[in-house]
Formats: structure tokens, C-alpha cells, sequence
């Protein structure tokens, strides 16, 4: 697979990630039932693909994300890049709350260290700016971790432009990610452009918005969705929106048919078709997603296709 740097750090990074948001299974924000054996035969069947960089969190499953990654790496002589986050804590009873303290981020760090069974993160980012007073504090005990050698470099995810702007003149950031899909712009109209200038890599999540652009999504699938699945109740899952997406995914479908790919790979080749876009974080859950995604990375979307795809 093609490789793109980073920003202005040192990784390579393939134009496709596997994101393990799912994989830590049933928990406040899950996407319903894992089995961690697909988990594992997942994250090594994408390996094979040639991707080359996993983005997890600790809070996925309370833990369980990242040690799954951990599990799944163990004892492979190509480990690929393993990027995760920070900025919640939870209690016995499943409680999570935000925190952006020093002290809390170096003990996030080793824990997360230890679920991963790795001595060093390649990328560690701030997950949300909440509480947004404490972020300062978070990024500088970031780069206290960078020059310990437990982390090479540092992120921001779900960051406004201010935001990133007052980290900068604390220590350089490598990477942003943000949502960015045909349903979600947002990030557009300054941070992206706001990348651009400062050679900011930018590794965005949810190019298929949550499996809503796939083509595989219908109004009878969403109905069936668990209450353990955080998207039955979302609102791009429902009316008023839902009517709109669906008219999307038939655009998508058009074009996939000329490339003879899935909608979700025309989904994926959207959104990595940005000139500020590195690379984006697909989630999959099983070999046979992974198989229907990995074409997203190479789909040589022209100007009438993309024309096709915004004219709805």
C-alpha cells in the first residue's frame, strides 16, 4: 500500500488505519457484541493487507481495546505503529469521567503501555479538549512523556483551531484527527486548511460515518440495532437526516459501480481525497470488512466523481 508521511514527523503511515473503537465490545458508547477472536483474526488478516498503523484508545471498552491490540501484536517481527489516546478515567461501577490532569496522564500512559505490551506509543493524543481548561496542563505532561521516550510523538483529536492553536507554542503537534466524512465537513473549513499551512498530519475517523455511507446500512438494519449499539439513537441514524445519508450512499453506489468497488470504499476514497488527509481510521470488526475496505486506499476518484458524489 501507498505510504504518506505524517506531517512533519517521521512516520509512514499507509493512507488506510485500523480503527479499534469496536473491538472493545460492549461498554457506555460500544458498537454491540465483540468476540475477541474476530478482533485478533481481524487486526492480523488487515496486517496482511499491507496497513500498517492501528489507532485505539483506552477508554474503547474500558481497556479492552487495547489489550486485544496487545494480544494481536504479540510476538509478530513487523509490529505496525500503535496510536492511542488519553483523557478518561473510570471507576468499579463502569463510571467514566473526563480528566486532563499531569498525573492522571502519566498513569494513562503506563497503563496503556502495559495493555499494548509495548515499550513506546508512536502516537499519543489528547482524545476530547474536556475539561477545556486542563488541556494545557495534559499536553505538556504529553511531551514530558515524549522526552522519557514512552511516547515518539503527540496528537489532538476533536480540537478546535483555537484550541490547537494555544498547544502549539507548547510543544509541536504532529497530528489532528477529526470525524470527517460526506455527513460531517465540519473540520473544512478551518482545520483542515489550518493543517495545511503548519504540516499537520491529519489522520481523520469515521470516513463512512459510522457504517451509515457503506451501503450496507437500511432503515430495517437500524431498526434491528441493539440498545448496546450507541447508533440506533444517533441522530444521523434517524429522521430528519436519515432520508438525506440514504441519498448519499445511492451517489456512492454510482460510482462504485464504475470502479467496481463497495460504496464504502468510494466513502473512504472521499474523504482521503482532501489534500490536508494523511490518512483515515477505518473501523473492522471482521477479515471479510477488512477485505471490503482496503480498496478505499487507491480508488482514483476523477473530478466527475466527486461533482456526482456533492450533487446531492
Amino acid at each position: 500500500m501507498e505510504l504518506a508521511r505524517l506531517g512533519n514527523s517521521e512516520l509512514k503511515i499507509t493512507r488506510i488505519g485500523l480503527g479499534a473503537w469496536a473491538m472493545g465490545g460492549l461498554w457506555q458508547w460500544g458498537w454491540g457484541a465483540q468476540q475477541d477472536q474476530d478482533s485478533i483474526d481481524t487486526i492480523q488478516h488487515a496486517l496482511s493487507l499491507g496497513i500498517n498503523w492501528i489507532d485505539t484508545a483506552p477508554v474503547y471498552g474500558l481497556g479492552h481495546s487495547e489489550e486485544i491490540v496487545g494480544k494481536a501484536i504479540k510476538g509478530l517481527s513487523n509490529k505496525p505503529l500503535i496510536f492511542s489516546k488519553c483523557g478518561f478515567n473510570w471507576d468499579q461501577q463502569k463510571n467514566i469521567q473526563p480528566c486532563l490532569k499531569a498525573a492522571s496522564i502519566k498513569q494513562e500512559v503506563e497503563n496503556s503501555l502495559k495493555r499494548l505490551q509495548v515499550e513506546t506509543i508512536d502516537l499519543y493524543q489528547i482524545h476530547w479538549p474536556n475539561p477545556a481548561e486542563d488541556i494545557e496542563e495534559a499536553w505538556q505532561a504529553i511531551a514530558e512523556l515524549q522526552q522519557q521516550g514512552k511516547i515518539r510523538y503527540l496528537g489532538v483529536s476533536n480540537h478546535s483551531l483555537e484550541q490547537m492553536e494555544a498547544l502549539q507554542k507548547i510543544a509541536p503537534i504532529h497530528a489532528m484527527q477529526p470525524p470527517y466524512s460526506l455527513i460531517n465537513r465540519d473540520c473544512e473549513e478551518q482545520l483542515l486548511p489550518y493543517c495545511q499551512q503548519n504540516n499537520t498530519g491529519v489522520i481523520c475517523y469515521s470516513p463512512m460515518g459510522s457504517g451509515l455511507l457503506t451501503g450496507k446500512m437500511t432503515r430495517q438494519r437500524i431498526a434491528a440495532m441493539g440498545d448496546d449499539d450507541w447508533r440506533k439513537n444517533a441522530d444521523d441514524f434517524n429522521e430528519p437526516k436519515l432520508s438525506h445519508n440514504l441519498k448519499i450512499v445511492e451517489a456512492l453506489s454510482q460510482v462504485a459501480a464504475k470502479y467496481q468497488v463497495s460504496a464504502a470504499e468510494v466513502a473512504i476514497a472521499w474523504s482521503l481525497n482532501h489534500p490536508a488527509v494523511t490518512g483515515a481510521i477505518v473501523g473492522m470488526r471482521s477479515p471479510e470488512q477488512a477485505d471490503g475496505v482496503i480498496r478505499g486506499a487507491s480508488v482514483p476518484l476523477d473530478t466527475s466523481d466527486i461533482a456526482l458524489i456533492e450533487s446531492v
